[in-house]
């Protein structure tokens, strides 16, 4: 992080200093943090009010363990130390953040959708990280909290930024393209990932595209045409560019070589000619992730040899679709989150194993509300055409898709109510020469299973 001062975090809150140690204001602050374990000095400590734990309960011991500073919502007394009192630490984190990206400006892309988000954020920071020096959203930080703690990590070197924005409730992409003001967006698509929030499809597209709502001319939306609703899009203050598999998109591929667990070769067609490409990411559906990186790309000046690199050399985030070889077993772990729409695509990749015998283990879909039981019993008709050789479900919602695949004529079905009871089982269902994809939202804490299968 670069520096800010006392000064520059009043500004940015409209904060209020209640207690202090000589000229507050005049004191540098080089790290923010949320953890009062990771203070020293220069650190200004932001504590949050969280389920199990209110973050104030440690600003003196934070103050005591070397923080310059510190951020509090309360009345707080007798605290030594220089304590800023501001009206909500949650949204000054936000506010911060916003007046830090202002202060020390770069490009950024921003990235949302309902599926793919991190694999397009890995690919694009791949292709800008093969021109620009880049950073991007560490892990799953896409929420109001782990935006602005990335936004903290732009340091002088950076040239591009690339963040990742997720959401389940009405305004909260806007907020955080407040807080990132991104020069580009990327929209990869329309699922169904927390419909029950939002009510519909049509409701999770407007909330998706509350990324454009400071959008002028200067900026760029590029979005996936082959999706329904993104098709729709015609940018009126904003330039919009579409990809896709189909010809009739601005950039699209063509020529697609489906290579199984070593990835997919392609071709991509622009405005000013076409070249090869490839991901090492298993997965046809992820020509989509690709195009989006090198409609990135050329917009920010990336070249087309550079695009290609990026492409090839591109390293992914874990546990989703992570090959993973253990005893003559292929292990698929996509295991980080779930939809309707993902679940398919990783039975394609399942389908592509070159293993002889081949088992799904499917739990839930959280966030589904009432749309929960049809899109399961769908997904389980779709995983009885599939190819697959069993059916592994676990959870309520998941109890669905083993009747979806019962109904359409799929008979080896084994069904449990618990990850902890499937993952029990692993031993007499899963044997050497199998394929195993291992998927499911990530509340139903599938890493257990994944965990089981390693030690077969």
């Amino acid at each position: 992080m670069q520096v800010l001062t006392i000064k520059d975090i009043l500004r940015a809150t409209n904060g209020e200093i209640i207690s202090k140690t000589g000229n507050s204001a005049g004191l540098e602050i080089t790290g923010i943090t949320i953890d009062s374990r990771e203070v020293s000095e220069g650190v200004l400590f932001v504590p949050l009010k969280g389920e199990r734990a209110d973050g104030h309960d440690f600003v003196q011991s934070a103050l005591e363990h070397g923080a310059s500073a510190a951020l509090t919502e309360k009345d707080m007394e007798r605290v030594k130390g220089t304590l800023i009192r501001v009206k909500d630490t949650r949204r000054a984190m936000g506010e911060i953040a916003r007046y830090y990206k202002k202060k020390y400006f770069v490009p950024s892309v921003a990235i949302t959708g309902s599926v793919g988000k991190t694999t397009t954020k890995d690919m694009v920071y791949a292709v800008l990280s093969a021109h620009y020096n880049t950073l991007k959203t560490p892990n799953n930080f896409n929420n109001d909290i782990g935006v602005p703690l990335t936004i903290y990590g732009l340091k002088e070197e950076h040239e591009m930024a690339v963040i990742e924005m997720g959401m389940n409730h009405f305004g909260e992409i806007e907020y955080l393209a407040g807080i990132a003001l991104p020069d580009a967006a990327i929209i990869t698509n329309i699922g169904m990932s927390h419909i029950e929030n939002l009510g519909s499809q049509e409701g999770i597209f407007r909330a998706k595209m509350e990324i454009t709502k400071r959008f002028n001319e200067k900026n760029t939306l590029f979005v996936n045409g082959d999706d329904a609703f993104l098709k729709t899009v015609t940018g009126e203050a904003y330039r919009v560019v579409k990809y896709g598999l189909d010809s009739s998109n601005d950039v699209y591929a063509k020529d697609i070589e489906n290579k199984g667990r070593s990835g997919v070769e392609f071709t991509v067609v622009y405005d000013g000619g076409e070249f090869r490409a490839s991901v090492t990411q298993p997965g046809v559906h992820n020509v989509y992730n690709a195009l989006a990186a090198v409609c990135a790309g050329l917009h920010f000046g990336v070249s087309v040899e550079e695009c290609i690199k990026g492409l090839r050399e591109c390293e992914y985030t874990s546990q989703r679709l992570e090959i993973i070889e253990h005893n003559g077993i292929e292990i698929i772990n996509d295991c980080y989150n779930s939809s309707p729409d993902s679940i398919r695509a990783a039975l394609k990749v399942l389908k592509g194993s070159s293993k002889s015998h081949k088992i799904a283990i499917l739990g839930d879909v959280l966030e589904m509300g009432g749309f929960a039981e049809k899109a399961h019993f769908n997904v389980g008709t779709d995983a009885a055409k599939s190819g697959i050789d069993m059916l592994i479900t676990v959870g309520k919602n998941a109890a669905y898709i083993a009747k979806g695949a019962k109904e359409a004529g799929f008979g080896n079905v084994r069904e449990y109510a618990s990850t902890e009871d499937a993952a029990a089982d692993m031993a007499k269902l899963v044997n050497s020469g199998d394929s195993v994809l291992v998927k499911a939202s990530h509340g139903m804490h599938f890493e257990k299973i994944t965990g089981a299968l390693k030690t077969l």
